[in-house]
């Protein structure tokens, strides 16, 4: 994922940053509304801007996301709160003992972790909202509202 920013100006309540192609975030931004996609570059703007970063649980969605989630713990990365971290499922069913235990490894890194179960009326194209969506909302609503 690059560190090269573009300027957002005034934002959204938060970005969703997909830390790879086909992270899951169009399905995310139809599905809690608030957000914006801000394709795979850290958001940059005059004041700081909360990011939610995105992957699928798969192997290289989870290296993707502990990649950006370095950037941003070393301070590559500035102006950006970092809300935390969407685990969207790559596919049904539980995961494997290896990516649970890379999802958890990964997690330690951001401040939080949501994780959403494979949806199949997404992968269809239609709209659903699950239960951990649902949730999810409610979180980041709760995370951006002005103090």
């Amino acid at each position: 994922m690059p560190v090269a920013r573009p300027d957002v100006g005034q934002g959204p309540a938060w970005w969703w940053l997909g830390a790879h192609g086909g992270a899951g975030v169009s399905a995310l931004d139809e599905a809690v509304p608030g957000g914006r996609d801000a394709g795979r570059a850290w958001p940059s703007a005059a004041q700081t801007q909360p990011v939610v970063l995105v992957a699928r649980s798969s192997a290289r969605g989870l290296d993707a996301a502990q990649n950006a989630a370095r950037q941003w713990a070393s301070r590559m990365v500035t102006g950006v709160d970092l809300l935390g971290l969407v685990v969207v499922a790559d596919a049904p069913g539980r995961l494997p003992r290896a990516l649970r235990d890379r999802v958890r490894l990964v997690s330690g890194a951001v401040p939080r972790l949501w994780e959403i179960p494979w949806v199949e009326p997404w992968r269809l194209g239609e709209p659903h909202l699950p239960k951990a969506c649902a949730a999810l909302a409610r979180d980041l609503t709760r995370l951006t509202r002005p103090a």
